[in-house]
């Protein structure tokens, strides 16, 4: 589907009407849209950067080209202390480029961001997004947000070559996957590549394998009370996850390096150990952005190439555990709206698809929109998801998720007690 010239002149036509009617809502900016002929214009603030942006921007293009409306972007690495420094001071973009859900429904409950639902209703978005990431746009049941970009988490990378090489086979169920880790070790390897070393982010993949084991063991109805503090962090539940999760962290015949190599090593090197004549390591957990720090040499879909985190609970299913941007709305403007609806369409996700490093949310973006058949597979894992949860630790408050769940994995894998982490994250969850 494309955003064709009948659409531009209906939106345009749109547009003229209510900036003539003086509907063209507070934008800060009454020449962009008083009828006096104006540039229309759409502020936009995202945590997109670089050649990133650059994608981002080509994938706006044609709606500036249709429309005449021009979006002015600005990226920023600061993007969670800017944006409410904007908001107080009465400056806030007409759209934000939410990195989480999480501080998008903040703002939506504070009265500070716009509902969509005049515009673009729970059934009329439900063309384009399955209702889990409607709901994960969704405060009080109202629509505050427009996906575009999606991170599928729940992948496990490793080397064709190297299976072929030693007989092995894509397991399919956690079991076979156990049984295949088991056949590594006795045949002299190990089994999983894991580095959780991020700089001040460390911690993070610990708590993405947590999540992954939360919505295979206890089920996305638990983990929504868990991300939501609807059961306490040192419930049995999560118990178990953490102590699955240490089942590969804590033994040194199942982890490349032992305990200590997990913590060390940096997140962006640890898959390398997939590669060359030996290999060091035969699985590695990850999401698909880690294919842009794989050495240079080596070939999507040659080289390497992904399955799908296997199932535990067969009424479970095979859940699939993302992070994403979506789009928020603080200026209900013409502008605005145009935007965010074209957001919905099939174009702009295809066009950043093409260009490679992205994974649309849409269901209505083809597998053929990528480049190569290993993103193509991932898109197919995410469109295929019996259930869509987002990434716990940037649903929780920011000195949990991003605080105590981060340090308290790195604790627990270090051999701090597992019941004093968990009580230590509990006592951390802010007072309501």
């Amino acid at each position: 589907m494309q955003f064709n010239f009948l659409k531009s002149v209906l939106l345009l036509s749109t547009l003229s009407l209510l900036t003539a009617c003086g509907t063209g809502g507070d934008s800060g900016d009454d020449s962009a849209s008083d009828g006096s002929g104006g540039d229309r214009t759409v502020s936009v603030l995202g945590v997109v950067v670089g050649e990133q942006q650059e994608k981002l921007e080509a994938a706006l293009a044609p709606f500036e080209e249709a429309t005449g409306i021009d979006v002015i972007y600005e990226g920023t690495d600061s993007f969670a202390t800017l944006l409410p420094v904007q908001v107080e001071s009465g400056s806030a973009p007409d759209l934000a480029m939410f990195p989480q859900p999480g501080l998008m429904q903040d703002f939506a409950r504070s009265g500070d961001l716009q509902p969509l639902d005049e515009f673009l209703d729970r059934d009329t978005l439900a063309e384009s997004y399955s209702y889990d990431w409607i709901d994960l746009g969704s405060v009080d049941e109202s629509v505050y947000g427009v996906w575009y970009r999606a991170s599928v988490k729940s992948l496990v990378w490793y080397n064709p070559n190297s299976f072929t090489a030693k007989g092995y086979e894509v397991p399919t169920s956690w079991d076979e996957m156990t049984a295949l880790s088991d056949k590594i070790i006795a045949d002299g390897g190990t089994p999983w590549c894991l580095g959780m070393e991020s700089g001040d982010a460390t911690g993070w993949v610990g708590t993405d394998w947590v999540e992954d084991l939360m919505l295979r063991t206890a089920g996305p109805e638990v983990y929504d009370q868990w991300t939501s503090h609807g059961i306490p962090f040192n419930a049995p539940e999560v118990k178990a996850a953490f102590e699955q999760f240490g089942e590969v962290a804590l033994d040194s015949e199942q982890v490349l390096g032992g305990p200590v190599g997990v913590i060390s090593t940096a997140f962006g090197d640890s898959p390398k150990g997939l590669f060359g004549d030996a290999p060091q390591c035969y699985l590695h957990r990850q999401a698909n952005f880690i294919a842009t720090f794989l050495p240079e040499d080596v070939i999507l879909g040659e080289d390497v190439a992904v399955f799908p985190l296997p199932g535990i609970k067969e009424e479970f299913g095979l859940p699939v555990l993302v992070s994403g941007d979506v789009f928020g709305m603080f200026n209900d403007t013409p502008e605005a709206r145009a935007l965010l609806e074209y957001l919905t369409t099939p174009e702009p996700h295809e066009i950043w698809a093409g260009l490679g490093g992205f994974i649309s949310p849409n269901k209505q973006v083809g597998s053929d929109a990528y480049p190569d058949a290993v993103t193509q597979q991932q898109a197919v894992i995410l469109a295929n998801a019996e259930t869509v949860r987002f990434d716990g630790s940037d649903l929780m408050p920011g000195s949990v998720g991003t605080g105590t769940f981060w340090s308290g994995v790195v604790d627990y894998v270090g051999g701090a007690d597992l019941d004093g982490v968990l009580e230590e994250i509990e006592d951390s969850w802010p007072e309501s």
